[in-house]
C-alpha cells in the first residue's frame, strides 16, 4: 500500500489565480486517487470555482486565507506582516506536518522566504536551491540553483551537487547521474573565483558522479544529468531558455505560413512537430523544487496553467513517497553534530 499524500496549494497565486490553479488540483485528485488537496485562499473565490467541477469531496479542503502576497511586496516584510496570506498558511501546513508539499505560482521571493523560514531548513543544509527541470535533446537535466542563492559559496554549491544527485537518482531514476558545474570554457584552470574553488571540493567527492566544466552551449545537448551554479548564472539560463524557445516558435511559425507550399508541408508535419515542441515545453516538467528543506516545496511558474500545476501536485507525490528529505539527511552532515560527537569522543579518551 503506498500512502497518501496531501499536497497544500495556493490557489490564489500566478496571473491565472484562482481559475486554472483550481482546475489543475481538480485534474490532480481526478488522476491520482491517493491524494488530497488542500486549496488554500478566499474561501468564498475558490468554493465558486470548484463548484464548476466533479471531483470526490473527500479529497478536497478548502482552508481560508484572508490575505495574498504580490509580487511587488518586499518578500520578508510581506512574510512577516501577513501571516493570514495564502503563501504563509500553506507553507505552515507543511511545517505541522499536515501537508506533504506545497505549491504555489505566486511570489518567488515570498515562497523562497517561507520556506527557508517556515517551512525551514534540514540540520547541516547551508542553503536551498530551486531546481527545476529543463528540456535537453536526451530528455531533460536538472538545472541548480535557478533563482534562490545569488551569491553562493563553494561549500553551498557542493551541497547543491549532491542534493541534485539524489534528487534526479531516486525521483527521476537516473542512477549514478552525472554532473557538471557551469564553466567559460573546458579547461580546468578557467572560470571565476567560485568555479576555481569549487572544483576541486567536487571532485574529492565520492558520492556523486562528477564530469568537470560543462559550457552553456552543451546544456541544451544533455550534457549532463545535474547543472550546477549559483542561481545569478542558472536564472540566466533558464530565462535564456525560455526566450529562445518561444523565439524560434514565433520564426519557425511565421516560416511555415509564409507561402501556400510551406502551409501544405506544415500540415503533413504537424503531428512530428507538436510532439517535437511538446518535449521542449518546459510547463510539462512541473515547477521547481526547493532542495534541502524539511518538506517539498514547489514554486510553478507564474503563468502556470492548470497542466503545470497538476504536474507539480504530481512532483509532491512522488518526492514525498521517495522521502527525499530523509535521503538529504542522510548525505548532508550538520557541522554541529560533528562537533558535539567530536567532543563526546575526546571526553571518552
Amino acid at each position: 500500500m503506498q500512502k497518501n499524500v496531501t499536497v497544500a496549494v495556493d490557489a490564489m497565486g500566478g496571473d491565472n489565480a484562482p481559475a486554472e490553479i483550481v482546475k489543475g488540483a481538480v485534474e490532480a485528485i481526478n488522476e491520482h486517487k491517493d491524494l488530497k488537496v488542500i486549496l488554500v485562499g478566499d474561501e468564498s473565490v475558490v468554493n465558486r470555482e470548484l463548484a464548476s467541477y466533479s471531483y470526490n469531496k473527500d479529497q478536497m479542503e478548502v482552508i481560508h486565507a484572508s490575505e495574498v502576497i504580490t509580487n511587488n511586496e518586499h518578500p520578508v516584510a510581506a512574510v512577516r506582516s501577513k501571516k493570514d496570506s495564502s503563501i504563509v498558511v500553506a507553507q505552515r501546513l507543511v511545517r505541522e506536518g499536515k501537508a506533504d508539499g506545497f505549491v504555489s505560482a505566486g511570489s518567488t521571493g515570498a515562497v523562497l522566504v517561507g520556506g527557508q523560514f517556515i517551512v525551514g531548513r534540514i540540520k547541516g543544509v547551508e542553503r536551498a536551491p530551486l531546481a527545476p527541470l529543463i528540456p535537453t535533446t536526451k530528455g531533460f537535466s536538472l538545472l541548480i540553483d535557478c533563482g534562490a542563492n545569488v551569491d553562493a559559496r563553494a561549500s553551498h554549491l557542493v551541497q547543491f551537487a549532491k542534493m541534485g544527485s539524489i534528487y534526479m537518482e531516486n525521483i527521476l531514476g537516473r542512477k549514478n547521474p552525472t554532473v557538471a558545474i557551469v564553466n567559460v570554457g573546458a579547461e580546468e584552470e578557467k572560470g571565476n573565483q567560485l568555479v576555481k574553488e569549487t572544483m576541486p571540493l567536487l571532485k574529492a567527492c565520492d558520492d556523486i558522479n562528477f564530469i568537470g566544466s560543462i559550457e552553456a552551449r552543451e546544456i541544451p545537448n544533455g550534457g549532463a544529468d545535474v547543472i550546477v551554479c549559483e542561481a545569478f548564472t542558472g536564472n540566466v539560463i533558464l530565462k535564456l531558455y525560455e526566450g529562445v524557445a518561444m523565439a524560434l516558435l514565433k520564426k519557425v511559425k511565421q516560416g511555415l505560413m509564409s507561402t501556400f507550399r510551406s502551409k501544405i508541408g506544415a500540415l503533413l508535419a504537424k503531428s512530428a512537430l507538436k510532439k517535437t515542441l511538446k518535449e521542449f515545453d518546459i510547463s510539462r516538467y512541473g515547477g521547481a523544487p526547493m532542495l534541502g528543506l524539511n518538506g517539498l516545496v514547489v514554486k510553478s511558474h507564474g503563468s502556470s496553467d492548470a497542466t503545470a500545476i497538476k504536474t507539480s501536485i504530481a512532483q509532491c507525490i512522488t518526492f514525498a513517497r521517495q522521502d527525499i528529505p530523509g535521503k538529504i539527511r542522510e548525505h548532508i552532515k550538520d557541522p554541529k553534530a560533528d562537533e558535539v560527537e567530536g567532543k563526546a569522543h575526546k571526553k571518552e579518551s
